[in-house]
C-alpha cells in the first residue's frame, strides 16, 4: 500500500499510538516499519494486553475523547500531532489531530472515510496512470456518508452501498472484482475500513499505516489531515453527518417504537422538515421503487427505517445487532457552489435530529439512555 517509502521518514510529523489494552502494538509497529515511517510514541499504561482494560470506561475509540484522554496527554507531552488508536481486536480505527489553539479535533468514521477513500483513488492514479477509471470500485455500509458516491460521481468510478457489516461488503467486493472491477476501499461509519482486498475485513493496522503514510507527507508539505478533509469536500460537497445512538435495554419498546412509526402510516414530516421518501427494511418497503419493494436485502429480526427529506438529508434509524442500541444516522449533503455554510448546515441538520429524535424516539417517554459522555 505504501507509495512514498522513501520519503516518509523525513516527515516533522509525530504520531502518538495507543491499542487501548488490546494486541495491536506490536502489529502497528511493524506497519510503521513497512511504510518507513518514523517510530510512533507509545502510551505506556495502554499498551500491553489486558481484559480489564483498567484506564478507560470504554475500550472503544468510536467513543472519541473520552477513550482517548490518556493519548491525548502524551501526544501533549511529546509534541505529536497527530493520535492513532485502534480498537483491543485492531480491526478499528480512529484518529485525532491537534488545532492550532492546542485542543484536539477527533474525526467522525465517516471523515476517515472520506479521507482514505480519497487517498485510494489518488494513490491508485499514481500508481497506475493509465489505468481505466470505469474499471474502479468502492462500496459503503448504506447507514455511512455518500461521499464515496459522490467522489465516484465526478471522477467516473463505481461505488456502491450494501447493508451494514464487512460481510456484506467484502462479498460485494469479491463479486464486483470477479466481474472485472478493482476494489480500491470499503468502509462503514463504525471506523471500519478495508483498504484493498488483500484482508477482506476491516482491518485497523493497514488503514492505520495508510493514513499515517498520508499525513506524513501533508504534514511535509506544511499542511494538515484536516485541510486534506476540507479540500475533499470543496471538491465533491459537504458532507455533514450527526449520529449518535441511545441505550434501551426492553426489546418490547423497541418494538412499541418502530411499530408506531410504521403501523399507522409512515409519518410525512418531522416539525418544520417534510419527508419525501421512506425505505423499510425490516419489512421491505421503498417508497422510490416502482413496485415499492427494496433493492437491498430486508431483515425482518432488525429494525431498520430511512428517511429521505426534502432538504435533502438522509436519516436512518436502526437497532444494533450486537448491543442494547438504538442508533441514529443523518447526513445532509451540499454540492459544490452551494451558498450555505457549514455552520449553517450543521445548525440544521441538528435541528433537524432535536425534531426527530423528540417525535420518533420519546427518549423519556419511553426510558431511553442517552450515549454517555
Amino acid at each position: 500500500h505504501s507509495i512514498t517509502r522513501e520519503s516518509n521518514s523525513s516527515s516533522p510529523l509525530k504520531i502518538v499510538y495507543t491499542p487501548l489494552h488490546g494486541v495491536g502494538q506490536e502489529f502497528m509497529k511493524e506497519s510503521f516499519k513497512t511504510f518507513g515511517l518514523n517510530e510512533f510514541v507509545s502510551v505506556p499504561l495502554q499498551c500491553k494486553p489486558d481484559p480489564e482494560f483498567p484506564t478507560v470506561a470504554f475500550p472503544n475509540p468510536e467513543e472519541g475523547k473520552s477513550a482517548l484522554d490518556l493519548a491525548m496527554k502524551e501526544a501533549d507531552a511529546n509534541g505529536c500531532s497527530v493520535i492513532l488508536a485502534n480498537d483491543p481486536d485492531a480491526d478499528r480505527l480512529a484518529c485525532a489531530e491537534k488545532r492550532t489553539d492546542g485542543s484536539w479535533y477527533v474525526f467522525t468514521g465517516d471523515e476517515l472515510g472520506a479521507i482514505l477513500g480519497y487517498v485510494a483513488f489518488q494513490n491508485h492514479l499514481l500508481k497506475n496512470p493509465n489505468s481505466s477509471v470505469e474499471s474502479l470500485y468502492m462500496v459503503s455500509s448504506t447507514v455511512s456518508s455518500k461521499i464515496l458516491k459522490s467522489i465516484a460521481k465526478v471522477e467516473g468510478f463505481l461505488a456502491e452501498e450494501c447493508l451494514t457489516g464487512f460481510k456484506w461488503m467484502a462479498n460485494y467486493a469479491i463479486r464486483r472484482e470477479a466481474e472485472g472491477y478493482k476494489c480500491l476501499f470499503a468502509y462503514e461509519d463504525a471506523i471500519g475500513y478495508m483498504y484493498g482486498t488483500r484482508v477482506l475485513d476491516k482491518d485497523g493496522i493497514s488503514a492505520g499505516g495508510v493514513l499515517s503514510e498520508h499525513a506524513s507527507q501533508l504534514y511535509g508539505k506544511g499542511r494538515t489531515l484536516y485541510s486534506y478533509l476540507e479540500e475533499v469536500f470543496s471538491k465533491y460537497g459537504y458532507h455533514v453527518t450527526n449520529n449518535s445512538y441511545f441505550l434501551c435495554y426492553e426489546p418490547e419498546t423497541v418494538k412499541r417504537i418502530f411499530g408506531k412509526l410504521r403501523n399507522n402510516g409512515y409519518p410525512s414530516s418531522v416539525g418544520k422538515f417534510k419527508i419525501t421518501g421512506v425505505r423499510d427494511l425490516t419489512v421491505g418497503y421503498d417508497s422510490s421503487t416502482p413496485d415499492n419493494k427494496c433493492l437491498l436485502p430486508t431483515d425482518p429480526s432488525c429494525q431498520m427505517i430511512t428517511f429521505t427529506f426534502e432538504n435533502g438529508c438522509v436519516a436512518t434509524l436502526r437497532t444494533s445487532g450486537t448491543e442494547p442500541k438504538l442508533k441514529y444516522y443523518t447526513e445532509i449533503i451540499r454540492r459544490p457552489g452551494d451558498t450555505a455554510t457549514k455552520t449553517s448546515i450543521k445548525e440544521e441538520l441538528a435541528e433537524l435530529v432535536k425534531e426527530m429524535v423528540t417525535e420518533f424516539l420519546q427518549p423519556e417517554v419511553n426510558g431511553l439512555k442517552p450515549r454517555p459522555n
